[in-house]
């Protein structure tokens, strides 16, 4: 896991890191994952099969949810207590910007909601969903600023965890401009 970049603001911590989700110490992780809740593919598969059958467990009891809300489950046996389930725009739907807005927001709400202090997520829809990457951090970043900025949340930490190189010099492009 490499740290790239952080930024405090409203003594809180927005942080950028490269690496594997399902390896980070937080309170919760990001999954995201598809209004079904079915984790077959992608991160949702990798949560599932490093954290334990009981992710998907717990997904299947809550059934689904629609897109830009979020649910929680526990995290199984990953280093994280808990996962968040958020599920943002498949591009070409129609309104993707405000919806992936709306997961984000679920997820910090749903996060705080349980007080909650650490949360990593992943580049929420930037997959198999198409979400343009560039986009997707934009939103991701901004909106997570805005909360911890506005909101009086248990919160303390928001990482982005990213995998791939392009990915993150988006992600590293938003948070500079906070600065």
């Amino acid at each position: 896991m490499k740290l790239i970049t952080e930024y405090k603001i409203a003594n809180k911590t927005l942080r950028l890191v490269q690496g594997d989700i399902t390896e980070r110490d937080v309170d919760a992780i990001v999954n995201a994952a598809n209004s079904h809740l079915q984790h077959g593919g992608g991160v949702a598969g990798a949560i599932v099969r490093k954290g334990g059958q009981i992710i998907q467990d717990e997904s299947d009891k809550i059934g689904y949810t629609p897109v830009g809300t979020a649910v929680i489950t526990s995290a199984g046996k990953l280093p994280s207590k808990f996962v968040i389930h958020t599920v943002g725009p498949r591009m070409g739907e129609g309104d993707e910007d405000n919806k992936l807005k709306s997961a984000v927001n679920s997820t910090l709400q749903l996060a705080s909601g349980n007080g909650l202090k650490s949360v990593s997520m992943p580049a929420i829809s930037s997959g198999i969903f198409g979400f343009p990457k560039d986009r997707c951090a934009k939103i991701l970043v901004g909106e997570s600023a805005n909360f911890l900025k506005t909101q009086k949340a248990s919160i303390e930490v928001v990482e982005f965890c990213v995998y791939d190189d392009n990915t993150m010099e988006h992600f590293k492009r938003e948070l500079e401009r906070l600065k």
